[in-house]
């Protein structure tokens, strides 16, 4: 059966270009009321227009679906709450969120400025805060919310010159786990996607054949999928150029050292064994480190749990 998202209303940040252009296409041709939302500003968060917003609402009336621009800066937390309350004064909900969003503005660490470096969380991190939060207690009261968040593999396995992003960006894995967490008991299902794609982001980066590759609309299935009535929830996605993945944050089975041994050159001395992935496997939250931890221990002393 296709995935449809007939009567539900879909919120895409970042959606005047690129990637967001692409999600915001996708959900309206499967049903969904999309609010178009773009600042509208240069790749380095500077200026602003409401003008990308307003052409790609043209594009989806045009297609015959049903779209709003909406122009609130996501660095905004009271733009973004009166993007929410408009959207659900107009169709009734919010039950879709796709925060796409995102400026760059690359430079080495040594060379880097603070504000250049704060701008970055502001809109990636900080943003993507903004408009969970506006959205999430309508969720919560409707009984149902997806949210796909946007991270990188500049924040998963790092990029020189991305200091700014690839925080921002590992940081919006961890608001992931959390609400995935904190959302289950009311039905809403958060997830991340890691995009590879040819944008305004990327086109000074890769060659034109790769580019070529590289489309937008290669990303969005996975977008769609994670936004789904069946999505899986508090999953990574990468996707780009028709592949798709799921990434996993992995962590080795580890051992443990007799009280005697907690010195560093007993860590470098097993560290090779410490270190071994063989078993390693991915936690599903955080006290599950603490529990393995404290089974071992245990279990070195012969204490019984």
């Amino acid at each position: 059966m296709a995935i449809r998202f007939d009567g539900r209303v879909a919120i895409v940040t970042g959606a005047g270009n690129g990637l967001g252009k692409a999600h915001a296409l996708g959900l309206a041709s499967r049903g969904a009321k999309v609010v178009v939302n773009d600042f509208g500003g240069a790749r380095d968060g500077s200026g602003g227009s409401l003008s990308p917003a307003e052409a790609v609402v043209e594009e989806i009336r045009k297609a015959g679906g049903t779209a709003m621009a909406d122009g609130a800066d996501v660095s905004n937390f009271e733009q973004v709450t009166a993007m929410v309350e408009r959207a659900t004064k107009e169709w009734g909900s919010v039950d879709l969120l796709c925060a796409n969003a995102g400026i760059l503005r690359d430079k080495s660490f040594g060379k880097m400025e603070v504000a250049d470096f704060q701008k970055v969380l502001d809109v990636h991190l900080v943003g993507t805060f903004y408009c969970c939060k506006a959205a999430w207690a309508g969720m919560r009261d409707r009984n149902y919310g997806r949210i796909v968040l946007t991270t990188s593999s500049s924040g998963l396995y790092g990029n020189f010159g991305q200091a700014n992003y690839g925080a921002a960006k590992s940081g919006m894995v961890g608001l992931m786990n959390v609400l995935a967490e904190e959302g289950r008991k009311n039905n809403i299902r958060v997830n991340i996607v890691s995009p590879t794609a040819a944008t305004r982001m990327t086109e000074e980066l890769l060659p034109p054949q790769a580019l070529q590759l590289m489309k937008p609309n290669a990303i969005t299935p996975a977008v769609e999928y994670m936004l789904s009535e069946d999505a899986p929830t508090r999953t990574i996605m990468g996707a780009g150029a028709g592949s798709f993945a799921v990434i996993k944050i992995l962590e080795s089975e580890g051992i443990n050292l007799p009280e005697s041994e907690w010195t560093p050159d007993a860590v470098a001395a097993h560290f090779e064994e410490i270190s071994d992935m063989s078993k390693a496997k991915a936690l599903q939250g955080a006290f599950e480190q603490t529990q393995k931890y404290v089974a071992q221990a245990a279990a070195r002393a012969g204490i019984k749990l």
